[in-house]
């Protein structure tokens, strides 16, 4: 199994996050919210399909050229200023972040297509996205994927295994409840922090489980 290199090495190096079409985009706006906020560079490659769900999901049209994009996504997450923020068409294959040379911490794709975690797992690169994850495995680095489907067919499951086994971590979108969510965001919240512990970023305030209380009786 191929280990990931260790965070510390690219610690001030900036996050890439990729977003593809699947449900879901809310975790993409607060995974940018809690980022930016806490003063992280972050490098955004949306894939077409994304672009179409915005539209389909949102009613309202995602920028393509990069610098309306990323006021975009500063909007969206409500974050003006703070961190660094860079946008990239998805179909330019030449950006930074689709070479190994370019130094980056790591990528988390959220959320994750099953069709992007297909052609990621046999390799291809159709686009920036695929080319920037590709990147990721080849060099060793860090690469989270957050899928967010149900149910999980065959396939779907040997995609992911294969992912797993080439040193990429699977983070499925599944929130939990012991930290009492109150909103949608509480729920969303949860998986973006458990995402991002994958990459030893601590920025989203999580009420984190801290063991069973004594109990008379048991």
């Amino acid at each position: 199994m191929t280990q990931a290199t260790p965070v510390s090495s690219s610690a001030s190096a900036p996050l890439i996050l990729g977003i593809t079409g699947a449900s879901g985009l809310i975790y993409a706006v607060r995974a940018l919210k809690f980022l930016l906020a806490a003063d992280y560079a972050v490098e955004v490659v949306a894939s077409k399909a994304a672009h179409m769900v915005w539209q389909a999901e949102e009613k309202t049209r995602m920028p393509v050229e990069p610098m309306q994009q990323e006021q975009f996504w500063r909007e969206q997450a409500g974050v003006e200023t703070g961190g660094k923020l860079r946008c990239h068409p998805w179909g330019d294959v030449g950006a930074t972040i689709a070479s190994g040379s370019f130094r980056a911490r790591g990528m988390v794709v959220m959320p994750c297509s099953m069709s992007t975690v297909g052609k990621i797992a046999a390799g291809l690169s159709s686009d920036l996205l695929e080319r920037a994850a590709d990147v990721q495995l080849k060099e060793g680095r860090p690469l989270v994927l957050v899928p967010r489907e149900t149910p999980f067919s065959l396939i779907h499951l040997r995609n992911l295994t294969a992912l797993a086994e080439a040193g990429a971590r699977i983070v499925p979108a599944i929130p939990a409840w012991y930290h009492r969510p109150q909103s949608i965001e509480d729920l969303v919240d949860f998986v973006v922090a458990r995402v991002l512990d994958q990459l030893a970023i601590d920025c989203v305030p999580l009420r984190r489980w801290e063991g069973h209380l004594p109990s008379d009786g048991l």
